[in-house]
């Protein structure tokens, strides 16, 4: 880790695991092999329905955890047996590329991973066919950037990682190189 500590994952993206994933996949140049697209990260606000303030709170949790504005998601239907009009606000969402992208995911795994609770490792089982990843983290507070003294209630938050990776095999050695701790024992 203290490798990936003085060398941001970028560059070590770019020097290092771009030409071993060529190297690995046979590809013709390192401007094929996998890389990083974008990060999304979501909170679901089914709350926002009664209480307006839990939409502010949270935008504001996130603002601070990805470093970026939120964009507020809206209901694309009705549904009675939710109490759900079309139009209203239901979550909050962030797309991060970039140094952002990177800057997140290298503080994702070498500091909030490690903080959660019975922590074993992110599951293998969660990516979606197309080189994909999402995981999820059951509560905000595990970010070292929230005070916890603010925190009006505890959310979890999802996370996608978008990568060019055609497959999941190649997608899970991308983010093998780049840190991501996969539970040990799973295929």
């Amino acid at each position: 880790m203290s490798e990936m500590s003085n060398n941001n994952l970028k560059e070590k993206y770019q020097k290092e695991i771009a030409p071993q994933l060529t190297k690995e996949f046979g590809l013709g140049n390192s401007l094929a092999a996998p890389k990083l697209k974008k990060i999304v990260v979501n909170i679901g606000l089914s709350e926002a329905l009664d209480n307006k303030k839990a939409l502010e709170a949270a935008s504001e949790d996130l603002a601070m955890i990805t470093g970026q504005r939120p964009k507020t998601t809206r209901a694309r239907q009705s549904i009675a047996g939710f109490k759900l009009r079309k139009g209203q606000s239901i979550g909050l969402m962030v797309t991060l590329r970039g140094r952002r992208m990177y800057d997140f995911l290298e503080k994702l795994i070498s500091v909030v991973l490690p903080r959660l609770r019975d922590f074993q490792g992110v599951s293998l089982k969660s990516f979606d066919g197309q080189g994909n990843y999402s995981l999820g983290i059951p509560e905000q507070i595990v970010f070292s950037e929230i005070d916890h003294s603010k925190v009006d209630k505890v959310r979890g938050l999802e996370m996608t990682i978008v990568t060019n990776a055609r497959t999941n095999e190649k997608a899970k050695r991308l983010l093998e190189l780049l840190g991501m701790p996969f539970e040990k024992g799973e295929k």
